[in-house]
């Protein structure tokens, strides 16, 4: 049997284990002993999707047999917070000078400053669902005293009406969204996050 973690191979012994779901109960407990879960499972070459899992699991172990795991532990969580408050605060001030670059002609160097913030919501959502998987770091992560659920749920609703603004062109509310709305809850994003690290 071949296992990877994380693109590594890893040595295991093979005791009374018969299936694969008896392997990845003995390697989820290894996990979970060092903060860590898997998040991902392709068995002989598939990706195995949660609403299969029950029947891969059941797959008789064969010399053969891979199985590829990505795993992630609350330090990865931890860390790629850490990496994203930093993107935020520069982010935050690049939005603060929008209103300027717009009313200068300078619309390339926003569209870039606003593509980067998409990239970083994305970034930022993605490691928020992963910190879902840690109970207690979820549970302390609060952006100016709402939780991450409540802020992102207020923030996607600010995100729209700026997406509706860029279609519009409407290059005032652009700017004010930019520089009042969405830099200080990037900042108060990071403020947050970094109370983690």
């Amino acid at each position: 049997m071949n296992v990877t973690v994380n693109g590594n191979t890893i040595d295991i012994t093979i005791e009374d284990e018969q299936t694969v779901g008896d392997v990845l109960r003995g390697l989820e407990e290894e996990f979970a002993k060092n903060n860590a879960t898997t998040i991902s499972i392709v068995l002989n070459g598939e990706k195995i999707a949660a609403d299969a899992f029950d029947r891969a699991a059941q797959t008789p172990l064969a010399a053969d047999t891979a199985l590829e795991l990505t795993v992630v532990s609350e330090g990865d969580v931890t860390a790629a917070f850490a990496a994203e408050a930093k993107a935020s605060r520069d982010i935050a001030l690049q939005l603060e000078q929008i209103p300027v670059q717009l009313q200068s002609g300078k619309d390339k160097t926003a569209n870039v400053i606003i593509t980067q913030l998409a990239d970083l919501v994305d970034n930022v959502c993605h490691t928020a669902s992963l910190a879902a998987l840690f109970p207690d770091l979820y549970a302390k992560l609060a952006v100016d005293g709402k939780s991450i659920t409540e802020f992102f749920a207020e923030f996607s609703d600010i995100l729209n009406d700026f997406r509706q603004a860029l279609e519009d062109k409407d290059t005032v509310l652009i700017g004010d969204l930019a520089e009042y709305e969405i830099s200080p809850r990037l900042i108060a994003l990071a403020d947050a996050v970094e109370t983690q690290g």
